[in-house]
């Protein structure tokens, strides 16, 4: 069954069909917007006032929170095809996500433990079996990798950090717009030669993060504090020195 994106009964934060070429955002004002790939969405106040509202109501849930239902396959797709649309400098594509189904989490929880063990020979059991766990949380998880070398050489690692990190971005917003809750989490096991081996990374590929989705079980009750843009926006201003030419 169709999940129904989040909104409410005044139609509030509500996406139809998010990423199809000509889906429709609904506004609470009764607007209809039209999206066409070539030539980008309807401009006005609703749909930036929309937007806005979408981004603003992004949470990260820890994976312990998010239970089934994950996304299914038409949603993934939407999900996935959000990656499309970050910025990508010649276009490398320097990012890939693999997906781990539920029979590939047991594998998994086994190089979490793996990977503790050779970062401290005296993990006890019980943190043997804390690590494990974490690879059986939240219906939906899958690695985001970095490619450091596909492409252009003369692009740097830092250009290609910053697409994944707007690919990711972009995934987060539409798995909202689900209605699904969302975590990045990392870790010292995403340098773990057992970890590299299992995903099939290649030289010049490195493990960024785990994204996890799923339905919110439970979240914090008081929101999340957001800094303003003036705690983190200036102007350059010229010293008289360096205004001349």
């Amino acid at each position: 069954r169709m999940r129904q994106p989040p909104g409410d009964s005044q139609g509030r934060l509500r996406l139809l069909h998010p990423m199809r070429s000509h889906g429709k955002l609904w506004v609470s004002q009764g607007e209809t917007y039209s999206i066409d790939d070539s030539e980008g969405p309807a401009p006005g106040p609703s749909l930036a006032g929309l937007v806005g509202a979408l981004m603003g109501s992004r949470r990260t849930i820890l994976p312990k929170r998010l239970v089934a239902p994950g996304p299914h396959a038409q949603e993934l797709q939407a999900i996935f095809a959000a990656a499309a649309s970050a910025p990508d400098h010649g276009q490398v594509r320097p990012w890939r996500f693999i997906l781990v189904p539920n029979e590939a989490r047991a594998a998994l929880a086994n190089v979490f433990a793996q990977a503790l063990l050779e970062r401290d020979p005296h993990a006890t059991p019980e943190q043997c079996v804390q690590a494990q766990e974490k690879a059986h949380r939240s219906p939906c998880l899958m690695l985001v990798v970095v490619d450091t070398t596909c492409g252009d050489a003369a692009i740097d690692w830092s250009e290609r950090l910053i697409s994944t990190g707007c690919a990711v971005q972009n995934m987060l917003l539409v798995a909202t717009a689900w209605g699904y809750g969302s975590a990045l989490t990392s870790g010292k096991a995403l340098k773990s030669a057992a970890l590299r081996a299992l995903f099939g990374l290649v030289e010049g590929e490195h493990a960024l993060c785990f994204i996890s989705l799923g339905t919110v079980q439970s979240r914090k009750l008081s929101p999340r504090q957001r800094p303003k843009p003036e705690d983190y926006v200036s102007t350059l201003v010229l010293q008289p020195d360096t205004a001349r030419p």
